[in-house]
């Protein structure tokens, strides 16, 4: 799972044409905070399926009860990168907003 920023960075997409196959659009906000939002995936076929949903609510719990897992921001990079560093948020150690 990456980021469209990071799929453009890494060459695997050209920013204007959907990103190639196996990478496919997850649908959401495009100004999800991980504050508030989860990304979860699940293997099918072979291949990871995610999803973007609103945490805390019964469609995070059913999904995490049908076998979905939580993807950790620092997690959500393009193959072959380095982890990302996630923005600070008023939990992060040393924040200072």
């Amino acid at each position: 799972m990456a980021t469209h920023r990071q799929l453009v960075e890494s060459g695997i997409s050209n920013g204007v044409d959907p990103p190639p196959r196996p990478w496919h659009k997850i649908q959401g906000t495009n100004d999800a905070t991980t504050l508030w939002y989860a990304v979860l995936r699940r293997k099918e076929r072979g291949v990871f399926i995610g999803a973007l949903v609103l945490r805390h609510s019964d469609h995070y719990t059913s999904l995490i009860d049908r076998g979905w897992e939580e993807v950790a921001p620092e997690e959500v990079t393009p193959p072959g990168a380095e982890p990302s560093t996630p923005a600070p948020s008023p939990w992060s150690e040393g924040y200072q907003g």
